[in-house]
């Protein structure tokens, strides 16, 4: 699992630092996606995999837009000796992703940010916290 936030920069050539604990965790070989919200998604191999079954598993009538959506923008990467993975030029461009960025656990997937669209993302109230609560509540937990 993944919890947690960090801010990194992303160098001249695309290639962003990821913490020791994450690197730990993603192993040699891992997926960076399109995610929502103007992110990116990483995905450790078993929780690819997991997912991929997911999206297959959709009727194309109803599951072939999300399908192309995710496996068009999917890239299998890994890390360098220095713990850098380079961010493909297309998915840096899909999130808008500048120099400086945040990389944030979010149970079993990494999600990665503009730190400028993650300051506002997490400075706007998008929820009151008796709205949070009401939506915990719906879903049981």
């Amino acid at each position: 699992m993944f919890y947690g936030q960090n801010r990194h920069t992303i160098d001249p050539k695309g290639r962003a630092i990821f913490p020791a604990k994450y690197r730990e965790k993603l192993g040699d070989v891992f997926y960076i996606t399109r995610g929502l919200q103007s992110c990116l998604f990483v995905y450790p191999r078993d929780e690819w995999l997991k997912f991929e079954e997911k999206l297959k598993a959709l009727p194309d009538s109803t599951g072939g837009a999300i399908q192309r959506y995710f496996f068009n923008n999917t890239e299998e990467v890994s890390f360098d000796k220095q713990g850098r993975v380079l961010i493909p030029g297309h998915l840096r461009d899909f999130a808008g992703l500048s120099k400086d960025i945040v990389i944030a656990g979010v149970s079993s997937k990494i999600e990665i940010w503009d730190a400028q669209k993650f300051d506002e993302l997490n400075t706007m109230d998008n929820m009151s916290p008796d709205e949070i609560s009401a939506q915990m509540e719906l879903l049981g937990l």
